[in-house]
This record gives structure tokens, C-alpha cells and sequence, in this order.
């Protein structure tokens, strides 16, 4: 496992194949991909760690497996990437959260270490979150982080229109 950091409860790590089983349950469980409105195949998994190794490499963002550390279990994964939105290349944040780790707060605390690491060592200006409405979790979770919703935008995903409100969080707001 390459550790990445840790916070006070959870272990980052670069995701390997070594994570395609937990991966597998956690973009798998409609319930945890409700907003995405599918569940991933086995093809698309291992796609979802090719691109986040490929993401590391190229620009050190991406998608980092989140371990707990009391357990040493996989909770799930949160991380920085770039996105293009409306012409206009952003750093989003992510996170994705195997069901028995919601409301424990950890989604919170891997966004924390992620925004100060895009604010601080990245020297971004802004974070951007860009969460589907219905997405209620996720949407106060931004908003307790402090970000701000700004408008919104159609995605296109799967040969479907999906509504994703565009969330901001700036430097000099923090």
C-alpha cells in the first residue's frame, strides 16, 4: 500500500488493483451510485482505476482510496481532478463512500485534507463540486465544507442529460 497521508482516522493511499474487489462492492451498489443512476460493470471498474493511475501520473489529481484506520478497512474513495465544465477546466472534488461509513463523518474529513492540499500545495484558487440536486448528501456535505452553489449545468453520461448543480469553493473564502 503507497500511503499517501493519513488524517486523524483515515489512511490515504494511491488506488492499485489491489482495491478492485472493494472498488467492485462500492461502484456496484446502486444505493452508492444513485446519482450516477448505474452501477459500474468489471470492465468499467478496472477503467476506474486505469484512469486514476493515468490522473496520478499526469497531473498528481485523481481519485485516492480512503482506509479506516481503526478497522484497516476500505471506506471508500475522495480525492481532486480535473473537469471541463461550460469551456472551462476546473478542480473538482470527489467522494464516494461505501454505505456502512456514511454519517461517520469521514467524507468530511478526506475532503478537508483535499481542499487544503489543492489550496495549499496545488496553490489553487477555487474548488469546484459539481453534484447531481437530488444528491442531497453529497450537496450538504459541499455546503458544509463552505462551498457556495453557483448555477448549473447538463452532464451527458451514458447517452442520458443529467442536472448538475456547480458548487465553488475560493481561496479568500476560507
Amino acid at each position: 500500500m503507497e500511503k499517501i497521508s493519513e488524517t486523524e482516522r483515515l489512511v490515504i493511499k494511491e488506488v492499485t488493483y489491489e482495491d478492485f474487489d472493494n472498488l467492485s462492492v462500492m461502484l456496484k451498489d446502486l444505493e452508492v451510485m444513485y446519482a450516477w443512476e448505474h452501477s459500474f460493470s468489471d470492465e468499467e471498474v478496472k477503467e476506474w482505476i486505469d484512469n486514476n493511475i493515468k490522473s496520478y501520473r499526469e497531473d498528481g489529481t485523481g481519485y485516492f482510496t480512503i482506509i479506516e484506520k481503526e478497522s484497516g478497512r476500505f471506506a471508500g474513495q475522495a480525492g481532486l481532478h480535473y473537469s471541463v465544465v461550460q469551456d472551462k477546466r476546473i478542480l473538482e472534488i470527489g467522494y464516494i463512500f461505501m454505505k456502512e461509513f456514511w454519517n461517520k463523518g469521514y467524507a468530511y474529513e478526506a475532503a478537508k485534507f483535499f481542499i487544503k492540499q489543492a489550496f495549499h500545495k496545488m496553490k489553487e484558487k477555487e474548488i469546484y463540486a459539481l453534484i447531481r440536486p437530488e444528491n442531497y448528501r453529497s450537496s450538504g456535505l459541499a455546503e458544509k465544507l463552505g462551498f457556495n452553489k453557483i448555477s448549473s449545468f447538463v452532464k451527458r453520461y451514458k447517452e442520458k442529460d443529467m442536472i448538475h448543480d456547480i458548487y465553488i469553493l475560493s481561496k479568500d473564502s476560507k
